[in-house]
């Protein structure tokens, strides 16, 4: 399993993760665990959270194409478009039926590793980060997953946003990548995991850390 490793004195941000090495275990043992008890021949979803303007663009299929090949084979893929019916969109009742989360950011340039989530993202991070694989999609890194990325909670305080930043020498054979896909692996598993805490301006592996809110 990778460490965090230390950052150089002039860049704090160039490290292979941002979660210290034992909530890397205890997340990489909870997406084991909803791997082991995914009945076999269960199907397996996880929604694309996007704003309207990712949405629109003309590259969203191709979008939704990489994250697909990214994901294991078989998974239902879902977004809004195909999981609310105009005017319908009740999250609370739908977040129970997923299985995983892959959210995309606005970013300031292609590559870059910032990506801003609007409220509406943040609360379908929050309500399911503690208990299914969350992960961020990058253009230049692929999927990451939520623990090993930065996080900081932005203004405005009535709908606040939140800042992910991927780490600078993540590696794409990450001991939580691993782990968090093959909780998303149709025939592999489905569990239950600790409860969690949102660090507003610390970042998001608290969730998987001891405590409650």
């Amino acid at each position: 399993m990778h460490v965090t490793q230390t950052p150089r004195h002039d860049d704090p941000l160039d490290v292979e993760t941002f979660a210290r090495p034992e909530q890397r275990r205890r997340y990489v043992a909870a997406m084991k665990r909803i791997a082991a008890e995914r009945c076999p021949g269960t199907p397996v979803r996880v929604y694309v959270s996007a704003g309207p303007k990712t949405v629109n663009d003309s590259n969203w299929p191709r979008l939704l194409k990489r994250i697909t090949e990214d994901l294991p084979a078989g998974v239902e893929l879902l977004h809004y478009r195909t999981a609310f019916e105009e005017n319908s969109y009740d999250w609370d009742s739908f977040a129970g039926q997923l299985d995983g989360l892959v959210v995309i950011g606005r970013s300031k340039r292609l590559g870059s590793r910032v990506h801003v989530l609007g409220p509406v993202a943040r609360l379908e991070l929050r309500s399911l980060i503690a208990s299914k694989p969350v992960l961020l999609f990058t253009h230049n890194l692929g999927l990451v997953p939520a623990i090993d990325c930065l996080s900081q909670v932005m203004p405005p305080s009535e709908a606040p946003r939140l800042k992910l930043v991927a780490p600078k020498r993540w590696d794409r054979d990450s001991a939580t990548l691993h782990a968090a896909l093959d909780a998303v692996r149709p025939n592999g598993a489905t569990g239950q995991e600790p409860d969690v805490i949102e660090r507003a301006q610390a970042h998001l592996v608290a969730p998987f850390a001891a405590g409650t809110n």
